[in-house]
């Protein structure tokens, strides 16, 4: 569906609705709920909305995976050098930025949760999306913000500070793309209001199951869209009308889930005008911006530039074979120098990439397999070990591409070159790739495998791109590569 149809879909989907009174709830029964309250997500809860296709890969199911790793496995806040780009809604208007949490005159129970979370001071995001999310009369916010910037616990200090207690009602909502995004996001609410125990929190997610005609008693409420919008509109549960702060987080993933766009438009009309829209999302697509725009009225905008995209720090290089096997071949020839350091090897399907782990494992090499049918914490386990340095090699698919940032890593292979789904160069996915080395201005080494005229002929598109030469290795002579990797 169009980005522009989005609304009027939900126009023709609301006419359709009254003349069909309720064959319009297409929730499976458990949604609604008899059981008693229940401020816990439930362990037996599936794993998303929709979790009945989760054997079947798909985009969706990547982006909210790689956004649920990213918030796993990183610790710390990204050390980023983006600038931040400001556009307000009113330009006359005086803009300020904080450096410290202090300046933001915070009620204290709130200032010792910063501080136990471990921020010392707010994250370049954090600087300048606090004054305006905490800002009277409140003010809308569309803002770009990469995972470990920080986003996520400024947007609970917004929410846990627009709270009032002695109000026993809802009156922030949080909407995430998926249960699992939904649970790490309330853990940083638990976590900021560790010495605020006035405010309450709940789940609002498949396998919460609450009392038909029962009115919610808690402040926050966070969850996913499906789930949100039957306990607003179906069962209500939550007055939307008493709501100050909505948030919709990970917008980026959020359009790429079936459904959610339309749900999250239908929410966002139950609210009331002064009602305070949060938007953040990792991408600034078109269509994440289009949607951002339906969702949030007169924004303020805050975006990361983009750093300049520089491969000055890495080397590459491509290796001709005419086969999987040969490219193989090549690769344990050159396996010797790449594990002086750490190295990551992408391949374009899970079961090249199982095949390649497995075929390294027989030749009696120490391998970490990274792949999509994988769960997210075992995932993050891989990755920890590997960044630890228990294995020294990790092959994967794109599901590793972006974001991990492991200091060692001086080498990357692509085992098989990014494509689109038409077969066109990926050359954002091949930027990603490669820049897993190089990392912290070190240099690092990209080696390419190519196996056929399609392949080389991508390569060539990528140099282009990109306008570096890709120059050719001969597998004989690993000088250059022992040199770099080391």
């Amino acid at each position: 569906m169009a980005t522009d149809s989005w609304a009027q879909a939900v126009d023709e989907q609301e006419a359709a609705a009254e003349s069909i009174g309720n064959l319009q709830l297409r929730e499976k029964p458990e949604e609604n709920g008899t059981a008693a309250n229940v401020t816990e997500p439930s362990s037996a809860a599936p794993k998303t909305e929709g979790s009945a296709d989760a054997a079947k890969p798909s985009e969706e199911d990547d982006k909210a995976a790689q956004s649920l790793l990213n918030k796993l496995i990183r610790n710390n806040l990204v050390n980023t050098t983006n600038q931040v780009e400001v556009l307000q809604k009113d330009p006359n208007s005086p803009l300020f930025s904080v450096k410290s949490f202090e300046e933001l005159r915070l009620q204290p129970q709130l200032l010792k949760g910063v501080y136990g979370m471990g921020f010392n001071r707010p994250s370049k995001i954090q600087e300048t999306a606090l004054p305006m999310m905490l800002a009277e009369p409140p003010q809308n916010l569309i803002a770009q913000s990469q995972s470990g910037t920080g986003k996520t616990a400024a947007f609970v200090l917004a929410m846990l500070s627009h709270v009032d207690p002695n109000n026993r009602y809802p009156q922030c909502l949080c909407v995430s793309p998926t249960y699992e995004l939904a649970l790490q996001t309330g853990k940083v609410i638990e976590q900021m209001g560790k010495y605020y125990p006035e405010v309450k929190l709940v789940y609002a997610i498949r396998g919460n199951k609450l009392q038909r005609g029962m009115k919610l008693q808690d402040h926050i409420v966070i969850g996913t869209p499906g789930t949100m919008l039957d306990w607003c509109q179906k069962f209500h549960f939550i007055d939307p009308k008493k709501i100050k702060v909505f948030v919709l987080d990970e917008a980026d993933v959020m359009i790429a889930t079936q459904g959610h766009q339309d749900q999250s438009i239908r929410i966002q009309r139950l609210l009331p005008k002064n009602c305070q829209m949060l938007l953040f999302s990792a991408t600034f697509e078109e269509t994440v911006w289009n949607f951002a725009q339906r969702i949030v009225p007169d924004p303020n905008i805050i975006k990361l530039k983009r750093e300049e995209e520089t491969l000055d720090t890495i080397k590459q290089y491509y290796v001709l074979c005419n086969c999987k096997e040969e490219k193989f071949e090549a690769l344990c020839n050159i396996y010797g120098a790449i594990t002086i350091a750490q190295a990551m090897i992408f391949c374009h399907t899970r079961k090249t990439a199982g095949w390649l782990a497995g075929e390294l494992s027989r030749e009696g090499h120490q391998v970490a397999l990274l792949s999509g049918e994988m769960q997210v914490e075992q995932r993050a386990a891989v990755i920890e070990r590997f960044r630890d340095g228990k294995e020294k090699v990790l092959v994967t698919t794109n599901v590793c591409a972006r974001g991990i940032d492991v200091e060692q890593v001086s080498v990357v292979i692509n085992f098989d070159l990014p494509v689109d789904k038409d077969g066109n160069p990926d050359n954002e996915t091949y930027l990603h790739r490669i820049g897993r080395t190089g990392r912290f201005g070190k240099r690092g080494l990209a080696i390419n495998m190519v196996d056929s005229k399609m392949s080389m002929n991508i390569l060539i598109r990528i140099q282009e791109h990109f306008n570096k030469k890709i120059e050719k290795l001969d597998t004989d002579d690993l000088d250059e590569i022992e040199k770099i990797s080391s």
